[in-house]
């Protein structure tokens, strides 16, 4: 995957995207061009000139989620006093951030910047509600960040976030509790339902399937193979009954109704640190940011290690959950100074190890620099230089032909209502082929182009 072509902001003016010319778009985690077209007889609107650097000192609002972010931006302030950055915290995007944000672009108002996941920033297009960083030269550092994540914003020939953190998959375990049954680490699915039986006799789950967030089985398809959604000339083409897609849901149809998983709760729920406090869970199959979530397990400090996530027979040795960038809000008026400061935050060493000390921050976006404080051994985890050993090699063996698309969160709530029907007797299986027509349907009452993949 290659990042765009190189255009200086002195070169390009580009308007931001219409909703209707929106439609050809479309985010590959495997491609930093994405191809599409305008729907025919669509324009852009809102064009706008390229705002000039402020002759004087400037002041600029982040909202985020992420804790004690004003000591990152403190070390910035401290060293760029034409260019103080202030944070705001608000609550995690689908807890109201995003909202929040909407409203503030409606009414002309807002930060000049903003956290937004990857999987949202197509919604923020939609609305034009980000700016196009490649016209104030951000395609300069495109070489700095890891593909991948670079072309999570990358649209055309425009940018419109800078990588933040991602989400790398691996497998989070207790060796003493899979010992007892004679198993270490599985290294494929089928290794992983045999060694969850072996460990039901014990009474011990090894992991458990949420039925409310479809995030975590979509990552799992996405390792398997899964593209469900792609660009095609001037609309959408939606393919979530593939084989693979499928098999996987069968696969976890099985899994739960042998009571191999639990669906009583999910990772990270108070319901499940205490399952994982009293050794009645003994691994769970998350992404990089779960190993400072696991350290709220009591008594579990020198218990827990990390090995690679189980595999398919084919499909990708990792996957992915979540992920952030800094973006730049369409009613800022320093947009070439919030762009200086997200660089220096997201591409400079001290940027980094500030944020992974302060914020926690999942998988530096960098492509050579992890943080200083992840490359050390850690205690919680044994003493494991598991970032290096596991999650390095994990973060380079995702599938590339995964796309977001506008409308992901409520395709998800679609999702995840079909899934709690597991709970009465519905299957997985159903869910998919459900929410595959429903989310059809959903692209269309927003004037959105899709068709149904053809064999």
């Amino acid at each position: 995957m290659g990042a765009p072509a190189s255009t200086s902001s002195s070169e390009v003016l580009m308007s931001p995207l219409s909703r209707r010319g929106f439609l050809g778009l479309g985010m590959s985690a495997g491609a930093a061009l994405l191809a599409g077209c305008s729907t025919p007889g669509s324009t852009s609107v809102n064009a706008a000139p390229v705002i000039p650097p402020a002759s004087g000192p400037v002041k600029l609002t982040y909202w985020a989620w992420l804790k004690d972010l004003q000591k990152v931006c403190d070390i910035w302030n401290a060293k760029n006093p034409n260019i103080q950055v202030e944070a705001v915290w608000i609550p995690s995007g689908n807890s109201g951030g995003y909202p929040k944000m909407y409203s503030a672009l409606a009414a002309g108002t807002g930060p000049d910047l903003a956290q937004i996941e990857f999987r949202t920033i197509p919604e923020f297009l939609l609305v034009n509600g980000l700016v196009d960083l490649a016209r104030y030269g951000a395609q300069d550092y495109a070489d700095r960040f890891d593909k991948t994540l670079w072309g999570q914003v990358s649209f055309v020939d425009g940018v419109y976030g800078i990588p933040q953190d991602s989400g790398p998959m691996a497998t989070f375990y207790r060796p003493d509790l899979l010992e007892r049954v004679g198993a270490d680490a599985p290294a494929t699915w089928d290794q992983w339902a045999q060694v969850a039986a072996e460990l039901r006799k014990d009474k011990v789950y090894i992991d458990c399937f949420p039925l409310a967030d479809p995030s975590w089985f979509t990552a799992i398809a996405t390792q398997a193979g899964a593209s469900w959604l792609r660009v095609d000339g001037d609309g959408w083409v939606i393919n979530m009954t593939d084989d693979v897609t499928l098999a996987t849901a069968r696969f976890f149809d099985k899994a739960i109704d042998d009571d191999l998983v639990t669906t009583a709760f999910g990772q990270y729920s108070t319901p499940w640190f205490a399952a994982a406090a009293d050794n009645q869970i003994a691994s769970l199959t998350s992404a990089s940011w779960g190993d400072a979530l696991l350290e709220g397990v009591s008594g579990g400090e020198g218990k827990w290690r990390v090995a690679k996530m189980p595999r398919w027979s084919d499909g990708f040795g990792s996957s992915y959950i979540g992920g952030s960038t800094v973006a730049v809000l369409a009613n800022s008026q320093h947009p070439k100074e919030a762009l200086e400061f997200a660089i220096w935050m997201q591409t400079s060493k001290e940027g980094i190890d500030a944020l992974i000390k302060y914020c926690g921050i999942g998988w530096s976006p960098l492509r050579d620099y992890i943080g200083e404080q992840r490359e050390q051994p850690a205690a919680f985890f044994g003493g494991q230089r598991y970032n290096e050993e596991i999650f390095l090699p994990a973060s380079k063996e995702q599938n590339p032909d995964w796309s977001w698309w506008p409308i992901t969160q409520q395709s998800f709530n679609i999702i995840g209502d079909g899934f709690r029907k597991k709970a009465s007797g519905g299957t997985l299986v159903d869910a998919i082929v459900t929410a595959e027509t429903t989310i059809i349907d959903a692209f269309r009452n927003k004037g959105l182009t899709i068709r149904k993949a053809t064999s």
